[in-house]
């Protein structure tokens, strides 16, 4: 396991103290989740961005479908004359 120290402020000294003792646990030991978290939602984050940039350039090349066609199929979800999905 690599060693790493940190510089941490003055405001977050004392919450963490009451954590640590609240969920008896380390300060190593909650700042590496917060990391583990904080690594992961900035993944989860590019990840939602790459998958948005097709979406975006499907726009730009005129491939959207009007809001008030989908409204209308959403509107018809459940009942008896249920519009396909439009495209």
């Amino acid at each position: 396991m690599a060693v790493t120290s940190i510089r941490l402020q003055t405001e977050l000294e004392e919450p963490l103290e009451v954590l640590c003792k609240k969920l008896d646990r380390s300060k190593n030991y909650l700042i590496n989740q917060a990391l583990k978290e904080f690594i992961a939602q900035q993944a989860l984050a590019e990840q939602r961005w790459n998958d948005t940039l097709p979406a975006l350039e499907s726009m730009k090349a005129g491939k959207g479908i009007p809001a008030e066609k989908v409204f209308e199929w959403m509107k018809s979800w459940g009942t008896e004359d249920e519009l396909p999905r439009p495209k």
